[in-house]
């Protein structure tokens, strides 16, 4: 048996054990020999081996001679041992796992990755810790709703991390895939390999770890890995849809334990930065469609119009390349509204400065009247720039409109406004988190 025949098999397993069990459990398997009617495997773990052998070995078997393989049997081993798929017994201290991480996107290094105000602090971070070198905060601790881009940067730490240190043990994996091996490990019986694969590592990510909320005993199980880790001086690596402390149902322990290093929110795009990414996107299309021209003002309305998620702008994008190439015209502003009809048509902005002012009085606890009011001190002025930045943000009012319903307000004073609450995002991380939760409530 070949090297390619397995290439091929591979394939084929692919497509029969779905793509969560094949990233898990047949990605980290080596093929090393055909020895008498014997495929031998080399395994990160134990614990992988005598999963697969157990779950998945028939299928092996089969795809192996459906693929012209004359193979009876197959064998897992790490260094100085070896899993026999027909008896499933196994000795000896397991390896250091270093395959069984999640796929990574080839697409999401930082080079790829557009910097601006709202992930500058970000980015810095996830450099820093992608440099390698001893331990400054741990955890780094990621947090920002859909298509921000913590997935991004966390696939970016790791492909720097490979390549830096490739002698560095780095486990990427999200929530839901380190419950999936915990009560696998359960069910098996085989909690110790479990704790000493993920105990020797020396950089854990995980991906989305809201998903443990509620779950007790992967929390535990959490808790002690992550206490272990910290302990041994290894960097740690978390991403979650919202702050430690917002996570429902995640225990005190477990947030506290989260929040002891560095915390860091990226902050919904603004602007500049979707321009940039548009931008940036626009020199890759060029070169897959140099027959297509973009009119001055495309990328300006659609960044403009999209500004929400840059996973749905840069689908848009993607799409509108493609819909041009296919019918032979200009990217203008026509083709664009065309094209994107249902995307526009969603991402219009349907919230009303009046329920912006009501949400942001009863965030800070104050009247109505007096946010709209006259009155300038601090307690008022402040709640009342906010709210103005999110009225020119999350409606299609223009300033002059938002003025208006300030208390007949100038558009100068709205203007002013807006420009403060920007510069201050960047300085005071209570602002910024004081938007993002009064954004995300005004959306749901």
């Amino acid at each position: 048996m070949t090297n390619d025949i397995w290439a091929n098999v591979l394939g084929a397993l692919k497509g029969t054990v779905g793509a969560s069990n094949y990233s898990s459990w047949i990605a980290p398997l080596q093929f090393s020999k055909l020895s008498d009617g014997v495929a031998i495997f080399e395994v990160p773990t134990n614990f992988i081996g005598n999963y697969v052998s157990q779950n998945f070995g028939d299928q092996i078997i089969y795809q192996l001679k459906k693929a012209g393989g004359d193979v009876h049997r197959l064998r897992f081993r790490v260094p100085s041992q070896s899993v026999d798929a027909s008896k499933g017994r196994t000795s000896a201290k397991p390896a250091r796992d270093k395959g069984s991480s999640g796929p990574l996107d080839a697409r999401f290094t930082f080079d790829t990755f557009v910097v601006g105000k709202p992930n500058e602090l970000a980015h810095a971070a996830a450099r820093r810790v992608a440099e390698g070198g001893p331990v400054t905060f741990n955890p780094l601790f990621l947090y920002g709703g859909v298509g921000l881009g913590k997935t991004h940067l966390m696939h970016a730490i790791a492909h720097e991390l490979k390549q830096r240190s490739p002698e560095l043990n780095v486990l990427y994996l999200s929530a839901e895939q380190f419950m999936y091996r915990f009560i696998t490990a359960l069910r098996e019986r085989k909690m110790m390999d479990f704790k000493l694969l993920f105990r020797s590592v020396d950089i854990l990510m995980v991906d989305d770890v809201q998903f443990i909320g509620g779950k007790d005993s992967t929390q535990e199980e959490f808790f002690h890995t992550f206490n272990a880790l910290v302990d041994a001086g290894k960097q740690i690596i978390i991403s979650a849809d919202r702050a430690p402390g917002e996570i429902k149902d995640l225990e005190e322990r477990i947030k506290s334990r989260l929040q002891c290093g560095l915390v860091v929110d990226l902050h919904p795009t603004d602007y500049e930065l979707r321009l940039g990414i548009l931008q940036s996107k626009v020199d890759v299309y060029s070169a897959q469609y140099p027959e297509l021209e973009i009119a001055d003002g495309v990328l300006e309305f659609l960044a403009h119009r999209i500004s929400t998620n840059v996973r749905v702008l840069e689908g848009a994008l993607t799409r509108l390349f493609a819909f041009a190439s296919l019918v032979g015209r200009e990217i203008n502003l026509e083709l664009t509204q065309d094209c994107l009809s249902d995307v526009l048509k969603a991402s219009d902005r349907k919230v009303t400065v009046e329920e912006i002012q009501r949400k942001v009085s009863e965030h800070y606890n104050i009247r109505l009247s007096d946010m709209i009011g006259p009155k300038r001190v601090r307690n008022y002025a402040r709640p009342r720039q906010i709210a103005m930045y999110l009225a020119k943000q999350m409606t299609s009012r223009s300033l002059p409109e938002i003025g208006r319903r300030f208390g007949g307000r100038d558009h100068t004073t709205v203007m002013h406004g807006v420009r403060r609450i920007e510069e201050l995002m960047a300085l005071d991380s209570q602002i910024a988190d004081d938007l993002e939760l009064l954004r995300r409530a005004l959306q749901e």
